[in-house]
């Protein structure tokens, strides 16, 4: 029932509506992606590195609100997820990943843009505000804000929890052979001591964290690579060939079909990157910064890097390596003899193997370690903001990180298959409510564009 929910709200109904929206934007924005790139390059890394990021204290950093932003959306997904939607859709939806990336980065302009226009004072005094703050006061919608929030909180405990948290315990158990119960102890312990701090704590463990992680990720993945590069080519004539003409890529034979890649392609585009979900949107908007626009060239870097570099390289590791071949996919996927070793961090692992060894599969590990662990830092303060916003207070935040922290012990040891459909269908709640608001309000943000300006 729960699959079905799911498939009714995103195939194809939200799925062509986050595409359309983004379509929309950069159409609007003469594909301010492209032929503003040395703007919105030069305006967050080029910035960052002339000004080192200070803040004034009123909020976090930029470099801590993109961190923060980047420890939710560079999670499981940009292993497993990748790995997974190669196997179900075949490489072209590499290809239809990319689309959404491109036409999401306008969406995330635009929704970091809203965040920090209407954003408010906390009671700590810190800057705070997301979607639940440009529904309500910008769109002048109190219901559709609460639906937002409520679909928040919810996701924030089902996908932003429970999923992250089974699969440190199931990477590092296949690794290293760890009880799986001792490391959701030691996951909540670790995770209370910085979710506890707030959202400044976060902002501080974010910005020595993500960065380090990413760059040991995209290490290991330019070495296999590096290893793999005359199989390059082949690999990227693959996805473009997988994704306009499937049955060429395979000589004419049955193969993946084009709505199968482009599915999910595009969902784990939307996933990665959350351009238009409305939750990296709250990081965002604690950022100090005083130019709203400032903060959307934030988003629309925060996209490119999650989706089209993260995302990318595991995808090219993949299908450089020889572990993954279509035929043998299609095969199984017709016989329904579909394994777990066949998908996700497994197919991953054993594509960085072909060159680390024995030390892929545990650098694998590591890797989904530090993605999903910084994936509930982020996740935790988004549920916090969204409980506070439905209710009005912040008297339950207390209760909220005890359950949060709960959860990650339990869903340590626990079958959390039914989570996954429990996410897609929260997710796709809370996607509804805040891509009207992005449509509706995006004139505002859009006037913001550089080369707008009055």
């Amino acid at each position: 029932m729960l699959e079905r929910l799911g498939d009714h709200i995103w195939n194809p109904w939200l799925l062509g509506l986050f595409l359309l929206s983004g379509l929309y934007f950069s159409v609007r924005t003469g594909f301010f992606q492209i032929f503003g790139v040395k703007y919105w390059l030069g305006g967050t890394l080029g910035g960052l590195l002339r000004r080192g990021g200070k803040g004034t204290g009123r909020g976090l950093t930029r470099l801590q609100a993109m961190s923060t932003a980047l420890a939710s959306t560079i999670g499981t997904g940009s292993i497993a997820g990748v790995a997974t939607a190669i196997f179900f859709g075949g490489p072209g939806a590499v290809f239809w990943m990319w689309v959404s990336a491109f036409l999401g980065m306008m969406t995330s302009f635009v929704e970091k843009t809203l965040a920090v226009r209407w954003r408010e004072r906390g009671r700590d005094g810190l800057w705070q505000g997301g979607p639940m703050c440009y529904i309500a006061h910008g769109l002048g919608s109190p219901f559709l804000a609460a639906w937002f929030s409520l679909s928040c909180a919810a996701a924030s405990l089902a996908g932003g929890n429970l999923v992250q948290s089974n699969s440190i315990a199931a990477s590092l158990e296949a690794a290293f052979g760890w009880d799986r119960l001792a490391v959701g102890v030691v996951t909540a312990l670790l995770t209370g001591a910085v979710i506890l701090g707030g959202i400044g704590r976060i902002g501080k463990v974010s910005e020595k964290l993500v960065p380090c992680m990413a760059l040991l990720f995209l290490g290991g993945g330019a070495v296999v690579l590096f290893c793999h590069r005359a199989a390059l080519p082949g690999a990227l004539e693959r996805i473009v060939t997988c994704a306009l003409c499937p049955r060429a890529a395979l000589g004419g034979g049955a193969g993946y079909g084009i709505a199968a890649a482009m599915r999910y392609g595009v969902a784990r585009g939307v996933f990665t990157n959350e351009a238009g979900m409305g939750t990296s949107a709250m990081a965002h908007a604690a950022s100090d910064v005083e130019n709203p626009a400032d903060e959307g060239l934030w988003g629309m870097f925060e996209v490119f890097f999650a989706t089209l570099v993260v995302c990318t390289v595991t995808a090219l590791v993949i299908l450089t390596s020889g572990v993954y071949q279509e035929e043998a996919a299609l095969a199984a996927l017709r016989a329904g003899t579909v394994t777990d070793s066949m998908l996700g961090a497994p197919l991953s692992a054993a594509a960085f193997s072909t060159v680390l060894g024995p030390f892929g599969e545990a650098f694998v590990a590591v890797c989904l370690l530090l993605f999903a662990f910084t994936s509930l830092l982020g996740c935790s303060y988004y549920g916090e903001r969204s409980l506070s916003a439905l209710t009005g207070t912040d008297r339950w935040r207390g209760g909220y990180r005890l359950a949060f922290l709960g959860a990650v012990v339990w869903s340590s040891t626990a079958d959390v298959t039914v989570v996954w459909q429990l996410t897609d269908l929260f997710n796709g709640l809370m996607a509804l409510p805040n891509l009207c608001a992005l449509l509706l309000l995006s004139p505002q943000a859009l006037a913001l564009l550089p080369g707008r300006r009055k």
